[in-house]
């Protein structure tokens, strides 16, 4: 469906929990966050509930994410249950990697399209400072993994940080030369603990590899659900990607909202505001109850965020959970 601004809404992404096994600098303190209540998650009938009437509507697309959404039991279960969704085309998932490789086949197996997977740094003890205790290897081995499935899209992830020295990109972008992947910078958002970095804008990081590889050409076309703009450096078998929230506002083309592991619908990242639909759910609502807020919350969705200068001038609430607790 389309909202008040006349764009095309068809891409949820889907929270499975708030709890993580790595406990990255910029999105969770180092002693974790107060987890949500077992009773108080979404049971996955009531995810692919939301899903199924969501395809109603036009969502064609879902985008399984966490916290960590691979130390979910079951998590192919649920896969398998959106699949077989009328209209929903494309199912694909969000992970750090690090238990990817033992879980990698039964994905696969339910029908896994894509996997995006974070990984902000090749150099052992960095990655280890980030994540606080992350082991790389063990997410090289789920990205290896999933790199064994031809037909699986595979990118990854790193959000750059202001002290991220330039080798960082540079190895990161070599897994793009010699790999079927896409690697891509995504901008520091200002969330959470991630309002006490700075942002790293596209220009520095092209800045860099351009040094390093020459430079690239603009790629045409759609290759993904999101805003990532694409380039193509000489030689190199997958793409670059970079996603500017900040820095290259893109609400203009936004087509995503997003359900929280707890059922709250949210329109657009940076505000409050949204729709509690486990409520709505567990108090007996049928599917047109929840059809019709859902609708109302999609047309409302806000014309675009402000995270340039954190004022809104809407008279919306600003979100103050943390990614982890959002849905990444």
């Amino acid at each position: 469906m389309r909202d008040q601004f006349g764009r095309s809404i068809e891409y949820m992404r889907v929270s499975v929990t708030d709890r993580c096994n790595l406990r990255c600098v910029y999105c969770m303190p180092a002693e974790g966050v107060h987890c949500v209540s077992h009773s108080d998650i979404l049971t996955y009938d009531e995810i692919t509930r939301i899903c199924r009437i969501a395809a109603t509507i036009g969502i064609s697309r879902i985008k399984l994410t966490g916290g960590e959404p691979l130390v979910r039991r079951g998590l192919p279960e649920l896969l398998g249950m959106l699949k077989k969704i009328s209209g929903i085309e494309q199912v694909t998932l969000t992970t750090n990697g690090i238990l990817l490789k033992e879980q990698i086949n039964k994905l696969v197996s339910k029908g896994l399209d894509g996997v995006n997977i974070s990984i902000d740094t090749l150099n052992v003890d960095r990655y280890a400072d980030i994540t606080r205790g992350g082991k790389l290897e063990e997410a090289l081995s789920g990205l290896e993994a999933a790199l064994s499935f031809p037909a699986l899209t595979v990118r990854i992830n790193c959000v750059p940080t202001q002290d991220m020295p330039e080798e960082d990109y540079i190895s990161l972008a070599h897994l793009a030369r010699d790999k079927e992947l896409d690697v891509r910078f995504i901008e520091m958002m200002p969330i959470g603990l991630g309002k006490k970095f700075g942002i790293v804008s596209e220009e520095q990081v092209y800045s860099i590899l351009k040094n390093k590889f020459g430079e690239a050409a603009e790629c045409t076309g759609r290759f993904g659900n999101g805003p990532a703009v694409y380039v193509h450096f000489p030689g190199f078998k997958g793409k670059i990607g970079f996603i500017d929230a900040v820095s290259h506002q893109f609400c203009n083309t936004c087509n995503r909202v997003r359900l929280t592991s707890e059922g709250y619908l949210k329109p657009c990242l940076q505000y409050g505001t949204g729709s509690d639909l486990r409520k709505l759910l567990r108090s007996g609502a049928d599917d047109t109850a929840v059809r019709h807020e859902m609708r109302r919350t999609i047309y409302d969705k806000p014309a675009c965020h402000h995270f340039a200068d954190c004022i809104s001038g809407t008279g919306q609430t600003l979100e103050t959970r943390d990614m982890s607790q959002i849905g990444g």
